[in-house]
């Protein structure tokens, strides 16, 4: 594969990267493939501001402004330009060029985002930090996971911030994010998931605390069936989420 249409590191899978550089033209169909992650991003960004607004004691609807972010494997940019709207100065990685030519193209001329083709270990070796880095439905899709993790960690300022958003290893978790959303009910194109990639909340966090990174807040994503709605839960034995601060010393 030409390296101007991807770019490849351990961590990265090229199953993962067939299935999505295949779908790149469904990122801002809001009723096609991706609705569940629409969905989930107007929760999400609520949920993050809050976290940070508490945090920062920062004023409402203002957490975001002013700070350093990454948005990892930012696909199409769905989240990249909420971020960016919060007055976020946003730079976004996908290994898939295809997504970000598609980010570029939606992105409005009111926001800017820093769109890049490249990998969290070459923004490490290039010595790259951010105050908040966004690892938002991604690590269920790599390999070597916990090296894709240190990574990860690498790039966040001491005392900034990290958030994490990925789907447990649990039977209900295989019940209802494969079997039901991608086999049954259709909601996911079959193969979106594999069981084995999920992590589990604790594996996560020891993972975190092991390069000095506090879990500060963690929460469940549920699903409404009938509604096609998403919500949060003291539940995370499907989606989770954990809000985490890389500490001082």
């Amino acid at each position: 594969m030409n390296s101007a249409l991807r770019v490849l590191d351990a961590t990265t899978n090229p199953v993962e990267l067939d299935y999505y550089e295949n779908l790149a033209q469904q990122w801002w169909k809001k009723n096609g493939v991706f609705w569940p992650l629409h969905r989930l991003n107007a929760l999400r960004i609520q949920w993050i501001s809050l976290q940070l607004e508490r945090q920062l004691n920062a004023p409402p609807a203002s957490s975001l402004v002013g700070l350093s972010v990454l948005d990892i494997g930012c696909g199409g940019g769905i989240l990249s330009e909420s971020l960016a709207s919060a007055g976020a100065k946003v730079t976004a990685i996908d290994v898939v060029a295809k997504n970000l030519n598609i980010a570029r193209k939606h992105q409005p001329n009111t926001i800017d985002i820093d769109y890049q083709l490249t990998t969290v270990k070459a923004l490490r070796q290039q010595g790259k930090q951010f105050d908040v880095v966004f690892n938002m439905e991604v690590l269920e899709h790599v390999d070597h996971w916990q090296d894709f993790m240190a990574d990860c960690h690498a790039l966040i300022k001491p005392g900034g911030f990290s958030f994490i958003a990925t789907i447990n290893r649990h039977w209900l978790a295989n019940v209802m994010a494969i079997w039901g959303a991608e086999y049954i009910l259709g909601w996911l194109p079959k193969g979106t998931h594999q069981y084995d990639k999920f992590r589990r909340p604790k594996e996560v966090i020891e993972m975190m605390q092991k390069d000095n990174i506090k879990v500060l807040k963690q929460t469940g994503v549920g699903v409404n069936p009938v509604k096609k709605s998403m919500f949060l839960t003291r539940n995370n034995r499907v989606n989770y989420m954990l809000f985490a601060q890389k500490q001082l010393n």
